[in-house]
C-alpha cells in the first residue's frame, strides 16, 4: 500500500478518534464522518483514500471501543503507524482488518505530508519523500491470514467455508 501521511501526536485517545457524542451509531460511514475531528476538527474532510495514519506513543488509549478502528477504516485509511498501541485497540484493529504498525523510528521521523510505501507482509514502510527505510514486526502468519479475510468476521467466515 502507499499513500500519504497524517502525522499525530503522543496518547491520540479513543475518544479524540470518534468522539464519544457520536457513538449511538454504529453504521461505519456515519462514524468516517467524525474521523479524529477532535484532533483536526477538519480531518474527515482532509483525508483521502489509502492515507496514512502516523502518530507516536499509546495511539489508541482510553475506552475499549471497536468504534474507533472502525471509523479510520471507514474513513479510507489504508493504515496505522505509530510508536506503539494501546493493547485494546491494537487488537480491535486486527479484528477488523485495519493494518497497522508498531515502528518507533517510523513514527518519529515520517513528517505530514510525507508519501509511504507499505509492505506489510515484510514489515517494511519506505519513506518515499526521503528515501528511508524502517522496519516494523510483520505480523505472523495466522495474523496476516486474518487482516487479508477483512478482520476476524471475514477470517471466520472463510474458515467455515473451507471446512
Amino acid at each position: 500500500m502507499q499513500g500519504y501521511v497524517w502525522k499525530f501526536g503522543n496518547d491520540i485517545d479513543t475518544d479524540a478518534i470518534i468522539p464519544a457524542r457520536y457513538l449511538t451509531t454504529s453504521d461505519p460511514d456515519e462514524l468516517a464522518k467524525h474521523l479524529m475531528e477532535d484532533a483536526d476538527e477538519n480531518f474527515p474532510t482532509k483525508v483521502k483514500a489509502g492515507d496514512i495514519i502516523v502518530a507516536l506513543k499509546n495511539f489508541g488509549c482510553g475506552s475499549s471501543r471497536e468504534h474507533a478502528p472502525i471509523a479510520i477504516k471507514a474513513g479510507g485509511v489504508a493504515c496505522v503507524i505509530a510508536h506503539s498501541f494501546a493493547r485494546i485497540f491494537y487488537r480491535n484493529a486486527i479484528n477488523i482488518g485495519l493494518p497497522i504498525l508498531e515502528s518507533p523510528e517510523a513514527a518519529e521521523k515520517i513528517e505530514e505530508g510525507h508519501e509511504v510505501k507499505i509492505n506489510l507482509a515484510a514489515g517494511t514502510i519506505k519513506n518515499l519523500s526521503t528515501g528511508e527505510v524502517y522496519q516494523a514486526a510483520p505480523f505472523p502468519p495466522f495474523m496476516q491470514i486474518i487482516m487479508d479475510k477483512g478482520g476476524l468476521i471475514g477470517y471466520v467466515k472463510w474458515r467455515l467455508e473451507s471446512e
